[in-house]
């Protein structure tokens, strides 16, 4: 656009012409979005009878560490199944979450072999700025999804002013399940200042092969937003599903081809509980959000929805703190919900660093027993969650799903050092559900 002098003499005749040509791409860009797309709901070729009649009906549940790197602050994990049923794992790490140098890193899960491959550096602060030809201050959570084409996408969050509420999401693809990876670019959500987006939930497919991302804003007000992005990597629309300045990460759960439940992270005071909206119309027009049953204390949650329609939730169920993770099911849409599984616990527990110390070693212990050194991961712990006399129980940021095999793949942060993998089958799961029942 060329600056005429009377542009030069007023202004603000410039400021709208810009206006004017931001306003007519929102509005042409909305004219011509695609109509809307059921969600499609997940086949999985292992549960139930199938399950049965294939004989995999032993009930299995193990943990392990994916991540190997000490002294280090990691976090923010996230899973996608590959398309040979590997389980490829992201998350970030660096000194302190925001610093200069954290980078994102990635390893594979082998199910056959029950072993993670070694874990290695995929994305830095420095090559993302080359590539987008901006500055970028820090970069953050990462989540992947596996497009139709084979295609894995990643995407991740970035900053170039300001701290998270400045941010902006990066997306990279990759031809070859993650070995090799494309050039980074920005996504575009806003035809402003393009700031303030960021990630956290899993995203999911329509039925018409454009996929969902669950996004969140926290810029003046906090709320949570959805994305439908097409086969190119474009965003083809957004949709608003919260309102207000106390909701962050939502995460989708589809029942059907029109009906999905957003349960989404309080932020702020009471009530300290997870908020929830819905839809029966495949997300063309959702309900006012409200508060569940489940706890929050201003912290993320994940889930899957199972075969049968029961929902399966990991959170931290409490009001205070990240020092519990809980396993929770609900059987009537997310009306009620029950807790089948605690999957860590400190609460109680000392806080000094020398019984946190030992308290953590025991825990890295429990979770591999193969570890040679459990007192290297404490003293990881101890690096990051420890001040002056002071240590605080850190199990967060949970990333659940449920591979076409049936089986689930939990990743969550273990004390700000490490990512803790858990891995258990639907016998495990339905064995904790009879046992519950017998109990209430």
């Amino acid at each position: 656009m060329n600056v005429s002098a009377g542009d030069q003499k007023y202004p603000h005749r410039l400021l709208l012409a810009l206006v004017v040509v931001a306003f007519g791409a929102a509005f042409y860009k909305v004219a011509h979005r695609p109509g809307p797309a059921s969600f499609q709901v997940r086949a999985y070729h292992a549960s139930g009878a199938e399950a049965q009649r294939s004989g995999n009906t032993r009930p299995e549940f193990r943990t392990d560490f994916v991540s190997t790197q000490q002294n280090i602050s990691t976090h923010a994990a996230s899973l996608v199944e590959l398309g040979d049923g590997r389980i490829r794992a992201f998350w970030f790490a660096g000194s302190r979450e925001g610093a200069p140098d954290v980078v994102i890193r990635t390893a594979v899960f082998d199910p056959a072999k029950n072993t993670w491959s070694p874990e290695r550096s995929i994305v830095n602060r420095i090559d993302t700025e080359h590539a987008l030809l901006r500055y970028v201050k820090k970069i953050g959570n990462p989540v992947a999804q596996l497009a139709p084409d084979g295609k894995l996408w990643l995407y991740y969050v970035t900053v170039s002013l300001g701290g998270w509420a400045g941010s902006s999401i990066t997306a990279v693809a990759s031809t070859d399940d993650g070995t090799t990876w494309g050039k980074p670019r920005r996504l575009i959500t806003s035809p402003f200042i393009n700031i303030s987006t960021l990630i956290k939930g899993t995203p999911f497919m329509y039925g018409d092969g454009t996929m969902g991302l669950p996004v969140y804003h926290e810029f003046i007000g906090k709320f949570g937003e959805l994305l439908r992005i097409g086969g190119n990597g474009n965003i083809i629309a957004k949709q608003r599903l919260s309102y207000g300045k106390s909701t962050l990460q939502p995460v989708v759960l589809i029942t059907g081809p029109e009906h999905a439940l957003v349960l989404m992270r309080r932020s702020g005071n009471s009530p300290k509980r997870v908020i929830s909206t819905m839809t029966d119309d495949a997300g063309q027009h959702w309900s006012a959000s409200r508060p569940t049953s489940l706890a929050n204390p201003d912290a993320a949650i994940s889930g899957v929805v199972l075969p049968d329609g029961k929902m399966l939730v990991v959170l931290n169920n409490i009001e205070d703190g990240r020092a519990a993770l809980s396993l929770v099911v609900s059987a009537d849409g997310g009306a009620t919900w029950k807790t089948v599984y605690q999957l860590e616990d400190q609460r109680g527990q000392p806080t000094d660093p020398l019984h946190f110390g030992e308290i953590s070693a025991e825990l890295a212990r429990a979770t591999d027993p193969g570890i040679a050194d459990p007192s290297a991961y404490a003293k990881s712990a101890q690096r990051n969650k420890c001040v002056a006399q002071h240590c605080d129980y850190e199990f967060s940021y949970p990333y659940l799903i449920r591979t076409h095999s049936g089986d689930f793949d939990l990743v969550y942060t273990w004390n700000r050092s490490f990512i803790k993998h858990v891995r258990f089958n639907r016998a495990w799961l339905d064995q904790r559900l009879e046992n519950y029942a017998e109990l209430h």
